[in-house]
């Protein structure tokens, strides 16, 4: 009755296809109903429940691990369709930890040898995928069986699952190992295949511990005309010959057989990638296997060109002028619709760049970058960064040039790479000195460029170029233009961090034009008036642009802008003065002196490793009496709550109004900056430099000061660009490489002390199943040659009794003679014996000379 009224597995996927909401409700109703229905005696009812119940774990991702031993019971019965689902139950719900993982090894001998061949199936599908080292030790006898059965169909099943077998428990090795080796004489394709397939996989763990099997696996190549066999035993020759080099000359001839007779390009391909990549010593056959690359470059496939592209990219380490023949082909890859063969083409291009051509390979590159989509300008934009900055920039001999292109970078109007560019322009400048100058001009360059500013992805440049323009201010040949662009009303765009930046090298670039007005004036008995009125200006300029900042929100700002207009103060009175400076009793000079030397020092890269090279002082616990961290500093560490976002508001609405007021105060106050000259200032500035200013029709700002369009960026083709990307350009005016600083090598990455520990088990695992096939493979060898011998031995007997019978009368001298004689033989068997057992002994395999 349980089982006429029962719901079945048609029922509950038409019940989900009801459910448009609540289906997670519906999910938990099947559940309970499951639960209460695999409790029944009547194996019927159970399978049925733990068919649903293996739908929803498949589909839904339900845990089903609880229904373990009912699995159990479903696969002991005696019906094929109860065993299918308990098997696929079992399947799902068994892992490692399982509890009653040990009760299935009965129900697996049993049905392994059962006579229905799927039944077999089924138990051998199951050990494959839930076996483990005990399941694998129990049953490989039984397996060892079923690899010599007379149903093809069992066989090929049972040498899919001894590459688990040997994966769990390599001991079974020496039980199964034979009868796998004869398999592979089998005339069976689906066998056949199979077998192959399992040795594709041991060579691919260990090359060496397959090369003794190199002579079947030739005959195999030559005589097969299954792609698929031919496909695997390509990849294995392609392992075995990275062990024996002396396989290539022997494999050379039927691979390019291969390749000019099929027309299946999985398999022309297979041929391609073992020449170039195991067998590059063959002239002939690399010509041909590039002429084949060659027709998939052509092919209008998009899969056929990218598999040309990919070989192309295997064969660039050891083959590049198979690159440089096709480079035409792989530029017009990048404008392809399909983005795998645009990737793989840019690949292919910067395996070809060197320091001839980085010039021309980079202007192809940005030429693409301006007409692609988003995502692949900036796939290009890392690939030039990463290569050209490779090994401390070693292909770089133009630093000008290279400087300019990173420039030009940051104008493409998809870029986002601002992190990358601005690591590369602040690791130029301390690394190479030669290019300051050079990076000063494109820093300013960038700073008036007002289409970085509305783009969030390009603030970290600004960052670099604010940065360099003040460290190297030296290099500059206009300070003011520095200045101008530094305290520009657009910055207000900036977030505060980089803001701060700002403020601090309109600093240094004050510090650095003040000591060199307060030197000529040391210098000379009197100072100029025009240098007067130049260094009056600049002072001028910065205290407009700064005193705003003043009032900043963020503090780091509010400090920084401080501190600026606190130095402006006190050095606007030795400069208005105007007092001969040679004795140096001017406060302005002893600290723009003092500034000068703090920012004298030149900072420089630092390498990975130096954190590591610090000694820890004697008694610093770095690792340990951390552990009541939390119970000492708990009511420090508790998470602000919910509730107090309206007093932060109050906060924030309460600042706000006090930075106000400080504005209306501080510009109304007479003490520092007199109204009306601060008014006049600022319309002299707005006058002569208004391009800096946003307009007030147009670019009206938002609630929250942010402007709602942002001007144009400078135009690419017309600027520089072209002219920074010419290779002519370079030729013409190549100079020495500069000097460039390195460091010592050694930003290795690191590995946890878990991730050795797992690598380290995986490498014992495959340790300990290459010496099993190894061990395996010369007792088979060993078991033959003494097979042979006593075959000799059995002939030898067989002619002595023949002469007995025909001459039974010797004389007893001869009889001596015989004894002598046979003794002799014995020692020199014992002989050939010892050094059987020597080269057993050895560990090096080596391939019989039948096919070298």
């Amino acid at each position: 009755m349980d089982n006429l009224f029962q719901r079945s597995l048609e029922d509950l996927i038409k019940g989900f296809r009801l459910q448009l909401l609540g289906e997670s409700s519906f999910i938990s109703r099947a559940l309970e109903e499951i639960r209460r229905e695999v409790k029944a005696t009547d194996l019927s009812t159970k399978s049925t429940a733990l068919h649903k119940l293996s739908y929803l774990a498949a589909i839904h991702g339900v845990d089903m691990s609880w229904a373990a031993f009912h699995a159990l019971e479903v696969v002991s019965s005696s019906r094929f369709h109860h065993k299918r689902i308990g098997y696929q139950a079992i399947t799902q719900s068994f892992h490692d930890q399982t509890s009653v993982l040990l009760l299935i090894t009965n129900q697996l001998r049993k049905d392994l040898n059962s006579v229905n061949e799927y039944e077999v199936s089924l138990a051998l599908e199951c050990l494959s995928r839930i076996g483990t080292r005990d399941l694998a030790r129990d049953l490989s006898p039984e397996v060892f069986t079923l690899l010599g059965s007379s149903k093809s169909f069992v066989r090929k099943k049972a040498t899919g699952v001894v590459l688990r077998v040997f994966d769990k428990y390599p001991d079974a090795v020496k039980v199964c190992f034979k009868r796998l080796v004869e398999n592979l004489e089998t005339s069976d394709p689906q066998i056949l295949s199979a077998v192959v397939g399992v040795f594709c996989e041991l060579a691919s763990k260990d090359p060496t511990s397959c090369l003794p099997l190199a002579p079947e696996f030739f005959k195999i190549l030559v005589d097969s005309r299954n792609n698929w066999v031919l496909i695997k035993l390509l990849k294995i020759f392609s392992k075995l010959a990275s062990v024996e080099p002396r396989l290539g000359r022997k494999v050379a001839e039927p691979i390019c057989e291969h390749m000019k007779r099929t027309v299946a390009k999985s398999l022309v391909f297979e041929c391609v990638r073992t020449v170039v990549s195991s067998l590059s010593d063959h002239e002939a056959a690399v010509e041909l296997a590039v002429a084949k690359i060659r027709e998939f470059l052509v092919e209008d496939d998009p899969n056929l060109k990218y598999l040309g592209l990919h070989a192309l990219s295997i064969a660039a380490p050891k083959h590049l002028w198979a690159v440089l023949e096709n480079k035409e082909a792989v530029v017009k890859a990048l404008s392809d619709e399909d983005p795998n063969v645009k990737l793989e083409a840019l690949h292919l291009l910067m395996a070809m760049v060197t320091e001839d051509n980085v010039s021309e390979i980079s202007r192809i590159l940005m030429n693409y970058a301006l007409k692609s989509d988003p995502l692949f300008c900036n796939e290009i934009i890392i690939s030039v960064l990463s290569v050209c900055s490779r090994n401390a920039y070693e292909i770089i001999v133009d630093f000008d040039w290279y400087v300019s292109l990173l420039g030009e970078m940051a104008r493409i109007p998809h870029c986002q790479r601002g992190e990358e560019i601005e690591h590369q322009l602040i690791d130029i400048g301390m690394r190479v000195r030669d290019a300051r100058p050079q990076l000063v001009r494109v820093s300013w360059a960038l700073l008036i460029d007002p289409a970085l500013l509305g783009n969030m992805f390009l603030h970290p440049i600004l960052s670099a170029a604010s940065w360099v323009s003040g460290e190297y201010v030296e290099f500059s040949k206009n300070p003011y233009e520095l200045v101008e662009a530094l305290v520009q009303p657009r910055t207000d765009l900036l977030p505060p961090y980089i803001r701060a930046i700002y403020i601090h090298s309109v600093f240094k670039v004050l510090v650095f034009c003040l000591g060199s007005y307060f030197s000529a004036q040391e210098s000379s008995s009197g100072s100029s008036s025009t240098v007067y009125e130049s260094i009056l200006n600049l002072v001028n300029v910065i205290e407009i642009g700064v005193w705003p900042l003043s009032g900043a929100y963020d503090v780091e700002v509010q400090e920084r802008a401080k501190n600026v207009l606190g130095f402006i103060g006190m050095a606007k009175q030795d400069i208005a003065k105007n007092v001969n400076l040679q004795d140096n009793d001017a406060e302005a000079c002893r600290v723009t002196a003092f500034m000068e030397d703090m920012f004298s020092e030149e900072l420089g890269p630092i390498s990975a490793n130096a954190q590591e090279k610090v000694c820890v002082p004697d008694g610093l616990e770095l690792e340990e009496n951390l552990g009541d961290l939390e119970e000492i500093c708990g009511k420090f560490l508790k998470p602000v709550e919910s509730d107090s976002v309206s007093c932060t508001d109050k906060i924030s609405f309460s600042v706000s109004k006090l930075r106000i007021r400080d504005q209306q105060e501080a510009s109304s106050s007479s003490t520092s900056l007199p109204a009306k000259a601060s008014s006049s200032l600022l319309a002299e500035h707005r006058k002569r430099h208004g391009m800096y200013y946003l307009t007030s029709e147009k670019n009206d700002p938002d609630s929250n000061g942010t402007p709602k369009d942002y001007p144009p960026a400078n135009d690419l083709a017309s600027e520089i660009l072209l002219d920074p990307l010419d290779p002519k350009r370079k030729a013409k005016h190549r100079k020495s490489r500069p000097v460039v600083v390195k460091l010592d090598e050694g930003g290795e990455s690191r590995i946890t002390t878990s991730q050795a520990k797992t690598k380290q088990e995986s490498v014992t695992d495959d340790e300990s199943l290459s010496r099993a096939i190894q061990s395996a493979l010369l007792v088979n060898k060993k078991g033959k040659e003494r097979e042979k011998c006593e075959g000799n031995s059995n002939l030898v007997v067989q002619e002595e009794e023949t002469s007995r019978i025909e001459k039974p009368q010797n004389s007893e001298k001869k009889k001596k003679k015989k004894k002598k004689k046979n003794g002799e033989r014995t020692s020199g068997k014992h002989r050939s014996r010892r050094r059987s057992e020597v080269a057993s002994s050895s560990e090096q395999v080596e391939i019989p000379d039948l096919l070298l």
